[in-house]
């Protein structure tokens, strides 16, 4: 459905890339680098693919055009965003434990 071949537009495309591998993102947050990992060499294969892109094209050019962040950059500005909305929550114990720092 994804494929270089596919008769559905480049939006779409990325709509359903949005609503797989973003949407699971937040559950990769503390998983190992090798998933991580992994997890990259499916977006560059998507962006690839999606865009029917030459060998030579660079990921990150790709990524840029597509506007898309690295996982890792999404997930951490996910992360971020949940701790802010967290600090700001009116109850107390659970704006102490989203301002904690980690040992």
């Amino acid at each position: 459905m994804l494929g270089r071949k596919s008769k559905l537009s480049l939006r779409n495309k990325c709509i359903t890339y949005e609503m797989c591998i973003r949407a699971a993102s937040p559950v990769f947050v503390y998983a190992a680098p090798k998933t991580l990992d992994r997890l990259k060499v499916i977006q560059n294969k998507f962006s690839r693919d999606a865009t029917n892109a030459h060998l030579c094209v660079r990921n990150s050019i790709l990524h840029r055009d597509l506007e898309f962040p690295t996982i890792a950059k999404f997930m951490k500005d996910v992360s971020k965003r949940f701790f802010e909305i967290m600090e700001l929550h009116p109850d107390a114990l659970l704006c102490s434990a989203a301002s904690c720092e980690p040992t």
